[in-house]
Parts: structure tokens; C-alpha cells; sequence
């Protein structure tokens, strides 16, 4: 290969098919002309078979060496068919079904002609105004860590070409949910404590189970940017866990280099970005590719190009593996089939249902007993968006639909009750739009006479059996470039909720959204959170509030009462006053209105009899806690049983309480089952920045089994020599 033919390989640009998009110059580059010339190794934002036949064509009959295109695209959670959004699909703590949507994903995607999906997000979080936490799996890293190894899974198969599956790209590497303040884009600063503990495993695990591509992040971690940053994408991501697939960097991460201060020109930036690790430059085509310049940095003695050659040699690899040399055209017909399974809409809402979380419910107001319920009210405009129950990260190019939950309702309820309707309120809207605005298209939004509409709701509510509020956040105000300043409902729906709750007759409100929402005093008679449900998000909400289907999700973040307590962790480290640790404010307490993996069912569960094996093993041994779970109730119901774990002392001070095991269990009424979670010595270990290294301390550790952060059924045992 020429080094020009070397460079192009290592070019990555937009397709947005001529349109123009607020934020970013489309017009810089003729695509068609670059593809013939060579100058572009992979392409991205394209989901029509015939067009990514045309550049592939382009490609593979203009280029001397006929080298197919790489088609990535923001595949995140669905394609034509929508799951749940991913921290939704985390709120199940089922692997299995974040395994089975993703697949769903990756055959919709791989159908039209896609190869690689830049996805998992495996951030970890722990402040809810950044709104990419969407997209993630929440503040805790063992939780985290099983949702990024069965995406991974889901998307790939067994391995990378495996037929009807993609590469995984799990992202972004590393620290991007701890940006200062939530503030999307802005610096992170992390200790190698924070980060090997807490930050990295998601993506080791994603490793293990076989990713074959990595996103590094966008913004300075610890004052390096981190397409740029040696130690994280050479030292450990290559030579300490082996990674053997290639880097790309996330949108004009590499161009970013020169007005982040890390590289004089574009030129520069590449080399930089190449030494570092880097492989592939993501770009929005408004010029030449920094990665063309490596040409002349090589020629000069800038770039050794054994550097290079490593580089493309990772981006041939992973082409050959999906078997574009072979074939690298896609079958439109066979696309559309694929498209329109009907099994994958059965995933969809199976994940749905299973990844409700169900906070409130008093008096048992839930489920609705359809044979007394005459009529209903639904009120909020998120209620009868089809839009906005898929969520963010959905392209209306790709034809996703969805039932709203009006439509859910009125389906199930039949001529059984009267569904009537009312949006109550205006909608929400952002102070600031953003390029994701103008891709994800919002669809229009009616105007909307907010005086006439809240009495209208009101009246509603009045002469209804029962009220269903659907409040939220529309999804173009939570994802990427949809941070918020505060955790309370947008608009008018807050003075909505208080005033039909003021009527005395029941409410029942749905969350649409992933942030915490803080309802101030209000006390709805039950609130459901069914983040943004996916395509049958509709009919999943609908069977859950009648009773066909019972929550058992939990939630995979601790929902704090208020954007001040943030960043926040149930995983804290205990203080030299470990007793006022909910009292640090003057002027109210700061623990979370529902603890890290709380949620409840239609039913109930009780732990007892916890035991271990051994009261002491020797470090690097196992050891072995059993308990015995039960339903006491009188329905059948999910639980998700958590092993909570707290080393006394060691070489660092250790967490109050860390998740280091769970499992989501089917029970019947009455029925008991003695669980057991074997804890190995990776468990028990740590990295300590007092050694440098991961240890095992001797130490006495206490364990808790139950339905949440604060489980209280206990035992103990020791590490000894």
C-alpha cells in the first residue's frame, strides 16, 4: 500500500445526504470523489441499503486496491425496532434481555448494510444532570459491567462476523460521565482510584466478552484529551488487557486536538492522536481529514510509519472479519424482511416490561382493576407521542414506530372503559438547541392553549375513576448535548400533578425520562418510572398498570432528592463522622429519596437465614453466602436479590457498601428458594493508590442480601493469612 492509500484507511466521515445540520459544515468534502480517490476507509450516519451500495461501489470498483468501506452508525438502542433506552434496560438487572435487544439491534442493523454500532455506552454516572445517562447503565460498576459484557454479546454473537451481528464499540474511553457539573463536553478530573475502581471495569468487561472496537472520549482527562492520551489508550487499554481491536475516536475527536491546546495543527493532532493509540478519525466532512496529513508526517520523519501500518493493519482486520472483502454489498429485499419481524417487537416489549420500576404505591392502587375501572383519564403530551416513548437516539430516516401509551391504554381497555384524553400542558421546551435537535428531527409540536387545557385535564380528572399522568421530559431534552441544571419537571407539569392530585380522586403517574425527577411534595396514590419504553413501550406501560405483566425492575442509580446533592453514589467512602453522612446540608437532608436498586413489585419478598460457607479463608480463596428468598405475597412476582459487601479496614479506605452480586428471580405466592452467590478473590480485591497496585487485605467483611442498597439480612466473615 502507498502511504496515501495507508492514510485514507484510517478516514472516517459523515453521510448526511445533503442536508444541512445546525453546528456542522456538510459541504466541506465531494464523498464520492474521496471514496474513489481512496481518502476514505470507513463512513458513518448512512442506513439506506441502496446508498451504502453506491459508496461501496465507489469503493470497491474506483480504488486500485478495491478495499471495502467500514459503515458504522449510531445503532444505540434499536434500529427499526426500539428497545427501552439502555439505562432503562439496565433498571431490569437482567442481562439476558439487554443480550436479546441488542441482537434484535444488530440484525436490523447488519440487514441494511451496517457493520459496526457505536455502542455500548458503558459510562458510569453519578451525577443524573448529564443527560448521555441516558444512554448508559448507571453510578455502579458491577451493574455496569454485566450490561456492557451482554450488549457486547448481543451485538457480536459469538464472534466478530458471526452472520446478522456487528462490532461493538463500546464507549466512550474513559471518564465522560464525570464531566465537572454534568456539563456535556466539559473536563474530567478522576484519581486512578476513581478510575480503576469505578470507571474502567465496564469497559474491561466489554473487553472480555470480545468488543471489537473502542470509542475514545471527547473531552481532557486529568488535563489530556483523550484521543490523544498514551496511558489510556496504549498502556492499559493494549498492553495491560490486551486489546487487540481498533480505537476510533468519537466525532472530530482527533480535529479537536488543536483547540483543546494539544497539537499546533491538524497535522500534528493526527500524529499525536496515532502515537497515542488512535486508529480511526470520526469527522464531520467540512474538510480534509486530519489523518491525511500522517502522508507528509511520515515523509518528514514526524511519524514512524511502523505506527501507521499498525494502525491500518487493526482496520483491514476488522474488514476482513465481517467478511466485506467477499461480500460487501447488501440485499435491500432481505433488509426489509429482517426489518419487519414480528419476534422483534415481542423482545421489545418483553424488555419493556421488565425494565419498569415501580416506586410508589399506596394503598395497592396498582394494578387498576379493570372490571371496576368505568373510565380514565390521560393527561401530559409525552402521553400520546409515539416520538417521544422511543426515546433519544432514534432516527425517523430509519422508520421507527411506536405505541404510545394513549394508544396502549385505549387497546387494552377496549370497550371495557372510557379512555379520554387531555395534554394538560404546553410543551416543555429546551433554552438551547443543538445539532442532535436537527438529526433526531422532533416532530412538530401543536400549540397549545394551556389555560383551556388545564381546566379541560382537570374536569377530566374529576369525573374519571382514575387518573394516568404522563410526565416526563420529551426526548430531545435528554442525550447528548441535553445536560440540565436541575431535576424538576419542565413546563407547567408540576402544577398539573399538584392540582390533580388536589382533587382527592387517584392518580397514577408514569415517568417518561431517566433523571430523578424531583416532584416536591407531591404524593401521587402510584408512581411508575418507564423511562423512554421503546416501540411497545405502550402496550408494556398498559399491561403493567392492569396487571398483566408486574414490575420488577430497580433502580440502577440512587434518585436523589435534588440537583445540589449531585454527584452522588450509595458508595461512598466513610467519613471520620460516618453518623451525620445524610446531614451534610444545613437545610435539609441529603439522602436519596430511593436508594441504588430500590424498586417494587405486586407482591412482596423477604430474605432470612444468610450464611457462609466459611467464617474465614485464606486470601485468593472463595467463599460462598447463601440465604433464603421468599415471596409472602399473594402474586407472582420478580425480585432482584443484591449481595451488598463492606470491608472493615485494609491499605485504603473502603466503600460503606459495594453491589458485588444479583440476580433477578421469578417466584410464585408462597414459594421460597435458598440462593447462593460465590464470591472469588477478584471480588474482594481493589486498586489502591497507596500501593499502586490491585490488593487483597485480611480483614473482617460484612454482607448484606436483599432488594436494595439498603438491605438489612447480615452476616460476616474474614480474610485471613
Amino acid at each position: 500500500m502507498t502511504l496515501e492509500e495507508k492514510a485514507g484507511q484510517l478516514v472516517q466521515y459523515f453521510d448526511f445526504g445533503g442536508a444541512t445540520v445546525a453546528g456542522a459544515d456538510t459541504t466541506g468534502v465531494d464523498l464520492e470523489t474521496a471514496i474513489a480517490k481512496g481518502d476514505v476507509g470507513a463512513m458513518l450516519f448512512v442506513t439506506d441499503p441502496a446508498r451504502i451500495n453506491e459508496l461501496q461501489r465507489i469503493a470497491v470498483t474506483k480504488t486500485r486496491l478495491k478495499i471495502p468501506l467500514l459503515f458504522g452508525f449510531d445503532v444505540i438502542h434499536g434500529l427499526r425496532t426500539i428497545m427501552p433506552v439502555p439505562i432503562g434496560v439496565a433498571a431490569s438487572w437482567d442481562p439476558d434481555i439487554a443480550e436479546k435487544g441488542q441482537a434484535v439491534a444488530a440484525a436490523e442493523a447488519r440487514a441494511v448494510g451496517i457493520h459496526w454500532t457505536f455502542a455500548p455506552m458503558v459510562d458510569i454516572t453519578l451525577d443524573p444532570r448529564w443527560g448521555r445517562m441516558v444512554e448508559g447503565a448507571g453510578e455502579d460498576p458491577v451493574l455496569g459491567s454485566a450490561m456492557a459484557a451482554a450488549q457486547v454479546r448481543g451485538f457480536q454473537g459469538k464472534a466478530i462476523g458471526e452472520p446478522g451481528h456487528v462490532i461493538a464499540g463500546p464507549k466512550h474511553f474513559v471518564g465522560y460521565g464525570a464531566s465537572l457539573g454534568g456539563r456535556d463536553y466539559d473536563e474530567v478530573d478522576l484519581s486512578e482510584n476513581q478510575l480503576r475502581n469505578t470507571y474502567l471495569p465496564p469497559f474491561k468487561a466489554a473487553i472480555d466478552a470480545g468488543a471489537g472496537n473502542i470509542m475514545s472520549a471527547y473531552m481532557g482527562l486529568n488535563g489530556v484529551p483523550a484521543a490523544a492520551n498514551h496511558w489510556l489508550l496504549t498502556e492499559i487499554l493494549r498492553k495491560e488487557w490486551g486489546f487487540k481491536g481498533f480505537v476510533v475516536s468519537d466525532a472530530n475527536g482527533v480535529n479537536s486536538l488543536e483547540p483543546q491546546g494539544m497539537a499546533v495543527d491538524q497535522k500534528q493532532a493526527a500524529v499525536r492522536a496515532l502515537e497515542a493509540g488512535m486508529d480511526l478519525a470520526m469527522s464531520v466532512p467540512s474538510g480534509p481529514s486530519p489523518m491525511l496529513g500522517l502522508v507528509d508526517a511520515v515523509r518528514k520523519g514526524e511519524l514512524d510509519e511502523q505506527v501507521l501500518d499498525d494502525a491500518v493493519r487493526r482496520l483491514l482486520e476488522a474488514k476482513f472479519r465481517m467478511g466485506l472483502f467477499e461480500n460487501p454489498y447488501v440485499d435491500p429485499a432481505k433488509a426489509a424482511k429482517v426489518l419487519e419481524d414480528p419476534e422483534h417487537r415481542r423482545v421489545a416489549r418483553l424488555a419493556a416490561e421488565r425494565s419498569a420500576v415501580l416506586l410508589t404505591n399506596d394503598a395497592g392502587l396498582l394494578p387498576l382493576d379493570r372490571k371496576a375501572l368505568k373510565s380514565i383519564a390521560v393527561l401530559g403530551p409525552l402521553a400520546a407521542s409515539g416520538q417521544d416513548t422511543l426515546g433519544p437516539w432514534v432516527f425517523p430516516a430509519n422508520g421507527p414506530k411506536a405505541i404510545s401509551i394513549l394508544e396502549g391504554l385505549r387497546t387494552k381497555l377496549g370497550d371495557g372503559a372510557k379512555v379520554e384524553y387531555a395534554t394538560g400542558v404546553a410543551w416543555p421546551t429546551r433554552k438551547n438547541r443543538s445539532f442532535f435537535d436537527d438529526i433526531n428531527k422532533p416532530e412538530p409540536r401543536l400549540p397549545v392553549d394551556e389555560k383551556v387545557e388545564f381546566a379541560k385535564a382537570l374536569d377530566l380528572v374529576k369525573s374519571s375513576d382514575v387518573t394516568v399522568m404522563v410526565l416526563g421530559e420529551p426526548q430531545n431534552m435528554e442525550g447528548e448535548s441535553a445536560s440540565r441544571s436541575d431535576l424538576s419537571l419542565p413546563g407547567e407539569q408540576q402544577k398539573l400533578l399538584e392540582a390533580a392530585i388536589a382533587t382527592g380522586k387517584p392518580v397514577v403517574v408514569v415517568l417518561m425520562g431517566v433523571r430523578p425527577f424531583n416532584l416536591g411534595d407531591a404524593r401521587p396514590g402510584a408512581l411508575l418510572e418507564a423511562w423512554y419504553p421503546g416501540s411497545e413501550g405502550g402496550t408494556a406501560v398498559a399491561n403493567l398498570l392492569v396487571g398483566d405483566a408486574v414490575p420488577g425492575g430497580k433502580l440502577p442509580f440512587s434518585w436523589i432528592g435534588s440537583a445540589a446533592q449531585a454527584p452522588y453514589t450509595y458508595s461512598f467512602l466513610p467519613s471520620h463522622q460516618p453518623a451525620g453522612a445524610d446531614t451534610r446540608y444545613w437545610n435539609e437532608d441529603n439522602s436519596p429519596t430511593w436508594p441504588f436498586g430500590y424498586g417494587l413489585s405486586y407482591t412482596s419478598f423477604a430474605y432470612d437465614d444468610v450464611k457462609v460457607d466459611r467464617a474465614a479463608i485464606k486470601r485468593g480463596e472463595a467463599v460462598t453466602v447463601s440465604f433464603v428468598l421468599r415471596n409472602t405475597g399473594a402474586r407472582v412476582g420478580d425480585e432482584v436479590a443484591q449481595l451488598y459487601l463492606h470491608q472493615r479496614t485494609g491499605t485504603s479506605s473502603r466503600p460503606v457498601r459495594q453491589l458485588k452480586k444479583f440476580a433477578r428471580v421469578t417466584l410464585k405466592p408462597g414459594e421460597s428458594r435458598r440462593m447462593q452467590f460465590t464470591l472469588s478473590a477478584e471480588d474482594l480485591r481493589y486498586w489502591s493508590d497507596a500501593t499502586k497496585s490491585w490488593i487483597q487485605d485480611r480483614s473482617t467483611f460484612d454482607i448484606w442480601v436483599g432488594g436494595n442498597s439498603q438491605a438489612q439480612a447480615t452476616t460476616r466473615f474474614a480474610v485471613v493469612e
